[in-house]
């Protein structure tokens, strides 16, 4: 029998001061005015720390700031500004601050900026030890070619594993007169929880340069990434690489065959998870010639091989943004769906690994411009994170009932 699905709505904003606290009445975000706080941003990154504090990073009004929760997004403590000076963040529909805790407390942060108007990044990060005082902003690599799309996580062992898009390797290329098509994915890691990283290392070359990536752990010192390769022939399909250790890039290996023949940037990155049994689970967008639209496929073998991809959502209202977790109780997918009118988080959850599916779901809505839907999880529940214009910040705890 198909579970029914309750979803709790805690809808919260944050604002700079206890007084602007009390107006609770003027919540909306405006996601585009000049201030810092929450109203105004445009990405919200959630996280959990291992005690249970909810996190937010955002980006609003050329800022980097955080804030927490101990009570799961009911109240929030003061925004903390990560960044001192107004900055050119990366305003890229697959761009965001990234934010990972370990269990002693340490941040570890990372977000985009635009050198110039042609879109070439640079990928900063910083850390801080209590989340009230971050240390100055340092460059990732010290390359001074473009780096986006960074992703970045704390291993068990409290090492951070970062990978991003790096276009370092077109200069030789072009200057041999040959064309350079893509990034590269670089990758760096920490022993010191994100205080320095070491020298970049180029994991693979020639992926599409654009998109998000996707990270996760498939064990200590063994994380996985899933991006947006360009195989032979130009064709822009997904792959995942498992790295035999931190320093050890893996093999690519393809995800789907879908075709994605366009030369151009989609914008719209997959998502990656592995649940406890170690199966990955991979949700994508795709226009190619053999499959359009939202899928999802899981591999039991480390990437080697994947199971035929499942569509996800309605085609005809254009549905986007999926992103998938493996949670406590089980796998849930989010993504957004348009009916020319309205913009709708639908939602659907797996008890068996993946393996079946429950009937999707509306949770959310919206009537004016909205972030991604993102799903976190404090280890014991599973909840949606969501940022709209017209409504600001809510955080929605996903419960099944028999």
């Amino acid at each position: 029998m198909l579970l029914k699905h309750v979803f709790v709505a805690i809808a919260v904003t944050l604002w700079q001061s206890a007084a602007l606290a009390q107006m609770s009445h003027q919540h909306a975000s405006e996601a585009a005015c000049e201030e810092t706080g929450l109203r105004c941003a445009s990405k919200v990154t959630p996280t959990f720390a291992p005690d249970g504090t909810l996190w937010l990073a955002w980006m609003a009004g050329g800022q980097i700031s955080v804030a927490s929760s101990k009570d799961a997004g009911q109240s929030f403590s003061n925004p903390v500004q990560v960044t001192k000076d107004h900055l050119n963040l990366d305003w890229g529909p697959d761009a965001r601050p990234k934010i990972a805790i370990d269990r002693k407390g340490d941040i570890a942060l990372a977000f985009s900026t635009f050198r110039d108007k042609n879109f070439n990044g640079q990928v900063f990060y910083t850390h801080s030890a209590d989340g009230r005082t971050f240390a100055a902003l340092r460059p990732i690599t010290s390359n001074n070619e473009s780096q986006r799309f960074e992703a970045l996580g704390f291993d068990s062992d409290g090492s951070v594993f970062a990978a991003w898009l790096d276009k370092r390797n077109r200069v030789p290329v072009q200057l041999r007169g040959d064309k350079y098509e893509g990034a590269g994915l670089f990758f760096a890691s920490s022993k010191d929880s994100g205080a320095t990283y070491s020298e970049a290392q180029l994991a693979t070359d020639n992926t599409c340069e654009c998109c998000r990536l996707g990270l996760a752990f498939a064990g200590p010192n063994h994380p996985v990434v899933v991006f947006r390769n360009i195989f032979e022939g130009g064709v822009r399909d997904h792959a995942v690489m498992t790295f035999a250790s931190l320093s050890t890039p893996g093999e690519v290996r393809r995800v789907s065959k879908d075709d994605g023949q366009i030369a151009a940037c989609p914008h719209h990155g997959p998502s990656l998870s592995i649940s406890p049994a170690g199966t990955y689970h991979i949700a994508w967008y795709t226009a190619g010639k053999i499959r359009k639209g939202l899928f999802y496929a899981r591999s039991t073998d480390q990437g080697r091989t994947f199971s035929d991809p499942i569509a996800i959502g309605q085609p005809g209202r254009n549905p986007t943004r999926p992103y998938v977790l493996a949670g406590p109780h089980g796998l849930t997918v989010a993504w957004k769906e348009f009916d020319g009118q309205k913009t709708t988080v639908n939602l659907m959850t797996s008890h068996d690994d993946g393996l079946s599916w429950s009937k999707p779901l509306p949770v959310a809505s919206t009537t004016d411009a909205s972030d991604h839907p993102l799903l976190v999880s404090d280890g014991q529940r599973t909840f949606l994170s969501w940022m709209t214009k017209a409504d600001g910040y809510r955080i929605q705890r996903v419960e099944d009932e028999p």
